[in-house]
């Protein structure tokens, strides 16, 4: 891929993110009232759509006629864009919406760059295929948090985790690919999540519920980090060593540690703005894939996943004694699980086992809302996160 194609693409993206956010007041003042007054015809509209659409199907039929790149075949874009604008379009800018981001350009703009031979095709298909993957994701975090509002409407709730599962369904084949590379159990991990889920639902049970969305969530994110900057499967390291060989093929794979990582970075960048920009930058298809360095990603990861997990310790020590605390205390220990085996690598075996014997008794003891026993263990754990984020410099 040539490099001004690259640069021309990215630039691109970085324009249309500028349109949004340079708006003047005067403008958005005016049409605020437009906006108000259609908003609640285009959520029922889209929610109608949900209903209606396969969304698995859909994504795999774009896919499919993508992927004939890989073998040289010519892929017809125009069926690609009429699946994307009528099918998937609507749900990726819904999720743009609320979330303020730029999703809905990237992907248009690269089928467009794809149709017009600006950027490798194999490229076009993995960032479109990552970054469907990523709207995905946040749909299913976006159904709990239906769930919460909707709690007291259990039918309406049933339907929501139904719908849950649907879109967990698309993304399980790459949670079943990490599976598979690192001897992991995250497909068990994420079905034992919707399982509790569903029996708190049955019992009413808020707590239960919390818990299971946070396992389903953090497991989900632990995917992508696999994907991305752990060693020695993720797309770092894959891209590194094939720019030894061929550069044109290690652009692909650097393309799909972009497109994965954008699922993690917005969460990383509130934490660890400096971790969470560096292996941005890395990835960043204007970056030489020749100057990839995946230890250095991956103790970036390291840095800012420890730093994330010490966030949600002190928002736990903040809560405790009430509810929020044992849930924040989970989203701990499950980050600490994310990198569970980096640990293992800096502290030794012995280190990372008392660290995680440590994340469950304080779990624990934020259940049982003992403020001196949580104290205590907090001490503990911070301690040996810090030293984690020392050895990952």
């Amino acid at each position: 891929m040539k490099k001004r194609h690259l640069k021309a693409v990215f630039a691109m993206f970085l324009l249309a993110g500028g349109v949004l956010a340079g708006c003047s007041n005067t403008e958005k003042t005016a049409t605020t009232e437009k906006k108000e007054e259609t908003k609640t015809e285009k959520t029922k509209q889209v929610e109608e759509e949900k209903q209606e659409i396969n969304y698995g199907e859909a994504f795999k039929e774009a896919v499919t006629e993508l992927a004939k790149a890989k073998e040289g075949q010519n892929v017809d874009f125009d069926k690609v864009m009429t699946i994307y604008t009528t099918k998937l379009q609507p749900l990726v800018q819904k999720r743009d919406a609320e979330l303020q981001e730029t999703i809905d350009q990237h992907i248009t703009t690269v089928l467009n760059a794809g149709k017009d031979g600006s950027m490798d095709k194999v490229v076009v298909e993995q960032i479109f295929d990552k970054l469907m993957q990523k709207v995905f994701y946040t749909t299913i975090k976006q159904e709990f948090a239906e769930i919460e509002e909707n709690w007291d409407n259990k039918d309406a709730v049933k339907e929501e985790v139904e719908e849950a599962k649907e879109f967990y369904k698309i993304l399980q084949s790459t949670v079943e690919k990490r599976d598979a590379a690192y001897g992991t159990t995250l497909v068990d991990t994420i079905n034992g999540g919707f399982s509790e889920i569903e029996s708190a639902v049955e019992k009413g049970d808020t707590l239960a519920f919390a818990f299971g969305k946070q396992v389903i969530d953090k497991t989900l994110m632990k995917t992508f980090y696999l994907a991305t900057g752990a060693l020695p499967y993720g797309y770092a390291t894959k891209a590194a060593a094939e720019a030894k060989k061929n550069a044109e093929e290690a652009k692909v794979e650097q393309a799909e540690g972009w497109a994965f990582y954008q699922s993690i970075y917005p969460y990383m960048k509130k934490y660890a703005a400096a971790e969470a920009d560096y292996i941005l930058k890395q990835f960043d298809l204007q970056t030489d894939v020749k100057t990839l360095d995946p230890e250095a990603i991956n103790k970036a990861f390291v840095r800012g996943l420890t730093k994330v997990a010490l966030n949600e310790y002190e928002e736990s020590e903040e809560n405790l004694g009430q509810d929020k605390s044992a849930v924040t205390a989970l989203e701990g220990a499950l980050f600490i699980d994310m990198i569970g085996s980096d640990i293992k690598t800096l502290l030794g075996d012995q280190a990372f086992t008392t660290l995680n014997d440590q994340a469950q008794k304080y779990l624990e003891a934020a259940k049982a809302k003992n403020k001196e026993e949580g104290e205590k263990l907090l001490s503990q754990i911070r301690a040996t996160l810090q030293t984690v984020i020392e050895k990952a410099k």
